[in-house]
């Protein structure tokens, strides 16, 4: 199998695999935590003194307004099944407003004719607020310049840069080379036109991690925590019963930071920057308790894929169901923008 044989198989293996409720950490662990949503109760407020009309979900972001403080959280680009996928989801995205990441971009490193998907897909979506993606082992190889271009051919507003240790020690065809990324992410970030936004893949962040990325510039973190999508168990699946790979999953299936945890360790460093949560997310409720904790913007992943592969109606509604959702939530609290969870306490533990 060529090379590029291989890429399209591994991706279109990571969407199947990622719809099997056996790679999802919320289905599997509740008794466990999970996310670490069912720690979090939001306070009743049983006579908020306003209208339900009156909420306002809106947000600036990169200096443009979007409806919602959703993003649609990075998927699948690179191959013929993520085509559709992604001129559904860029629609949907500059429908209702949301910013959307995008699959990886490492196959346009090699491929020029990698980029055409997204320029067909942004000439389709010419208002969609697209966010670039990119993972570690790429940035320590590529020089900030082709970095550049990548962001440029999209018209990205910011760059994720994905860090996923365990998935490439997993994945059998995986580039597990992370020396020298610090240094890179540093250069990256005072060169790129564009924010960086480092983002973990399902692991989440420790409170170390967060002040190492902080001391070298980077102002925008995305926790992505465990709880939801397990890439390790992804890989595991994707390997041979009885194989290394397939065994030392099973060992490591249960690897990972909670989503909440995560962003508590974050919002102790990056308490005046911007942090985004993702990671086991499923409903508006979920967003809120994150927002409620010091979120300013809610990936979502999973839940959009299942139904972006039905129809683009049905994504549409789900994006719809979200944000419902979400005014109920701050209806509920007492609250009619959600920014005001930062100056209002409405959660405690349980």
């Amino acid at each position: 199998m060529s090379g590029a044989d291989l890429f399209e198989s591994r991706k279109r293996d990571h969407i199947r695999i990622a719809l099997d409720p056996r790679s999802q950490a919320t289905e599997i662990l509740q008794a466990k935590n999970g996310a670490g949503f069912d720690r979090i109760q939001l306070t009743h407020e049983a006579l908020p003194d306003f209208n339900f009309s009156d909420i306002q979900i809106s947000q600036k972001y990169f200096g443009y307004e979007m409806a919602a403080p959703f993003f649609i959280s990075s998927m699948t680009a690179g191959h013929q099944n993520g085509v559709e996928i992604n001129r559904r989801l860029a629609r949907a995205a500059a429908e209702k407003k949301w910013m959307m990441g995008v699959g990886s971009q490492r196959k346009e490193l090699s491929d020029s004719d990698a980029s055409l998907e997204w320029k067909q897909i942004r000439k389709e979506s010419p208002k969609a607020l697209l966010l670039g993606n990119l993972g570690i082992a790429q940035v320590i190889q590529t020089h900030p310049e082709q970095i550049q271009k990548l962001v440029d051919s999209l018209e990205a507003k910011a760059l994720f840069v994905h860090l996923n240790a365990l998935q490439e020690s997993l994945q059998p065809e995986g580039t597990p080379h992370f020396a020298g990324g610090l240094k890179a992410l540093e250069k990256l970030v005072k060169t790129l036109s564009v924010p960086v936004i480092v983002k973990e893949t399902g692991c989440g962040f420790s409170a170390e991690t967060c002040l190492r990325l902080r001391n070298i510039g980077v102002g925008h973190l995305d926790v992505s925590g465990f709880g939801g999508t397990h890439w390790g168990r992804i890989e595991g699946y994707r390997s041979e019963i009885g194989s290394l790979n397939f065994d030392a999953a099973q060992t490591f299936k249960d690897w990972g930071i909670s989503t909440v945890q995560s962003l508590i360790n974050a919002k102790d460093i990056y308490s005046s920057s911007s942090i985004w949560a993702s990671g086991g997310v499923r409903s508006g409720l979920d967003a809120a308790k994150l927002l409620a904790l010091g979120a300013t913007a809610i990936g979502v992943a999973q839940p959009l894929l299942e139904v972006t592969l039905k129809s683009e109606e049905a994504l549409l509604q789900k994006m719809e169901q979200f944000e419902f959702e979400l005014k109920i939530a701050l209806f509920c609290t007492g609250v009619k923008r959600w920014q005001d969870y930062q100056t209002k306490k409405v959660w405690t533990w349980i």
